[in-house]
């Protein structure tokens, strides 16, 4: 007589959460356009991570330049230099780094606060959903780029501020989408059954309504890392970045401010403004595909 041993729920959820993804997995696999998105942002990050090792930080520094002013690209620089001698592959690479981190980093806040509160307003509903989707609504008509403006002028220049009000200016977005998830969640029977044997708030939430709006929520976020991205090198463009770090929209800013452009120095200008659109065109793929791997209706549309 042979005994089984018994799986543990725990083991079981496990399982079934492996199964999941692999099942995930091979349908983004079968988006091309998700696939190109994916290995171009890969490539982008490892060059931003290796930017250390590629090119020496002392390179950014306007002391140590060594080459002449906007000269055209050449065998020393092979994107030229800026205004002061400084290599523009080193200011790409490097600002790639921030850009990237700011880019995620509010994404990442935005994501927290919509989620917490759709979540939260779509579960609980009452007065506080009313109070909380009525303040999501006035974020969302708002202009984002004015309120940014507004709010990095008062706050002052720096990375943790841009950060901080980027987040505050995306997270009414997701923050709806959620609502709208939680509210279908909700419907469905083995909530049902979770109330009637006592589960709570926190357990439903957190068990059972959050699990089933996290795909959801990452392929949002996926879209909103672009924009976020767009929104630092807007700002920092306008002169509101960090004046003492470099990104792609502080280039862009230097280069305007000190005449690249009626000076014909095309490569101070193409570097980080083709940057910007191959970083936003790969998340952007990559969230489309997403949308069509958690929205089976959408597969068909994707090539």
């Amino acid at each position: 007589m042979t005994t089984t041993t018994p799986v543990s729920p725990r083991s079981l959820r496990w399982a079934r959460r492996r199964q999941s993804f692999t099942r995930s997995w091979n349908a983004y696999r079968s988006q091309r356009t998700g696939m190109i998105g994916l290995f171009l942002l890969a490539a982008i990050v490892i060059l931003a991570l290796a930017a250390p090792i590629l090119v020496d930080e002392s390179q950014l520094s306007v002391t140590q330049a060594t080459g002449g002013r906007m000269e055209p690209p050449s065998a020393g620089f092979p994107l030229g230099t800026d205004e002061v001698g400084r290599s523009i592959l080193a200011l790409t690479l490097w600002g790639a780094r921030l850009s990237l981190l700011i880019g995620l980093t509010a994404t990442v806040v935005a994501i927290l606060v919509g989620t917490a509160i759709g979540v939260t307003a779509g579960h609980i509903g009452g007065w506080y959903g009313w109070i909380a989707l009525r303040f999501s609504d006035w974020f969302m008509v708002l202009p984002s780029l004015v309120v940014a403006i507004a709010l990095l002028a008062v706050l002052g220049r720096s990375m943790s501020t841009t950060i901080l009000v980027i987040a505050m200016v995306s997270w009414s977005g997701t923050t709806r989408l959620v609502r709208a998830q939680t509210l279908t969640v909700q419907a469905r029977p083995y909530l049902e059954r979770a109330k009637a044997l006592g589960a709570g708030h926190w357990h439903q939430m957190t068990k059972h309504i959050l699990p089933n709006v996290l795909p959801l929520v990452l392929a949002s976020a996926t879209l909103l890392v672009p924009s976020a991205i767009l929104m630092e090198s807007s700002l920092a463009w306008l002169g509101l970045g960090d004046p003492n770090v470099v990104s792609w929209g502080s280039i862009l800013n230097r280069a305007s401010s000190n005449g690249a452009v009626s000076a014909h120095a095309w490569w101070y200008l193409l570097p980080p403004g083709l940057a910007i659109l191959l970083v936003v065109l790969a998340f952007m793929m990559c969230g489309r595909a997403l949308e069509a791997v958690f929205n089976p209706r959408l597969r068909g549309e994707q090539s």
